[in-house]
């Protein structure tokens, strides 16, 4: 007799990490890896995990199955997790700390994105770092065509990638995008054959994961400082990142390592 139960969020959202190299995998690849409202909690639970990892270099956002990165909201729940304003009002805000959890992440991030990348997919993808995709792609935001509202950070975040003409286009069209368009329009930074996306997304990890931690995250915190009003932007911190990166056992680390013609060991302080 087969098992018919419902798998559980944890079987929904995965996470691993190995070495330095964190992963967070959407596994719901029946439903093109649908996201509910209680793997958006768990996505936050995770992502608080991570970022407490002295250890952890880098992390990759994926989906598995191969069929999907993140095809939006799984709209087989939106009777139970949906069906009134109060219930909206509660996914929203869940869904609102979740991005933007993954987009304020103090370390790296990658979108590694293979098939459909839809709806709240793309919102998911541009609040990582950098996306890479599979040449079998593809991207759309279908909200046009379901009446939903999306807010004012989701189109704000996009089109800071791609640029404000090209962001409403996507939006008003709802039209899907494919792999080779996206990189022109530069919503993915790299485009390879999805034999090669594994290989590819490792080979960045690796870099990233090779390099000073204390000066990427200062460069992380002041690119995060780009997209606010002058008077928002919290220069201070980012200059105490950047001092502190003069004053690291790192910092002499890489000298000594150049001098010497020899990979630097950074240790993070």
């Amino acid at each position: 007799m087969s098992d018919t139960r419902e798998p559980s969020v944890e079987d929904k959202l995965l996470a691993r990490k190995d070495g330095g190299i964190g992963e967070i995998i959407f596994n719901n690849p029946a439903r093109h890896n649908a996201v509910s409202l209680e793997m958006w909690q768990r996505m936050e639970t995770l992502l608080a995990e991570f970022a407490e990892d002295p250890d952890l270099r880098v992390l990759v956002v994926s989906g598995a199955g191969g069929k999907a990165f993140v095809s939006g909201a799984d709209i087989s729940k939106f009777e139970s997790e949906r069906a009134s304003s109060d219930a909206q009002r509660v996914y929203n805000e869940t869904t609102t700390r979740a991005y933007g959890t993954l987009y304020d992440f103090p370390k790296p991030t990658i979108a590694k994105i293979q098939g459909y990348c839809i709806g709240g997919g793309v919102n998911l993808a541009v609040c990582c770092d950098m996306r890479i995709a599979s040449d079998d792609a593809k991207f759309g935001i279908p909200a046009a065509r379901l009446g939903l509202g999306y807010g004012f950070t989701g189109v704000e975040r996009l089109a800071e990638i791609i640029g404000v003409s090209r962001a409403m286009e996507l939006f008003f069209t709802a039209r899907r995008v494919p792999a080779s368009e996206a990189y022109y329009m530069g919503l993915v930074n790299r485009v390879v054959a999805a034999a090669d996306l594994d290989a590819a997304t490792a080979e960045w990890t690796g870099m990233i994961a090779e390099n000073a931690p204390l000066t990427i995250a200062a460069i992380k915190a002041a690119a995060r400082q780009i997209g606010r009003p002058a008077g928002d932007r919290d220069l201070a911190r980012v200059n105490s990142l950047v001092e502190a990166c003069f004053d690291s056992e790192d910092y002499r680390e890489g000298r000594r390592a150049f001098m010497e013609k020899r990979r630097p060991q950074f240790k993070g302080r």
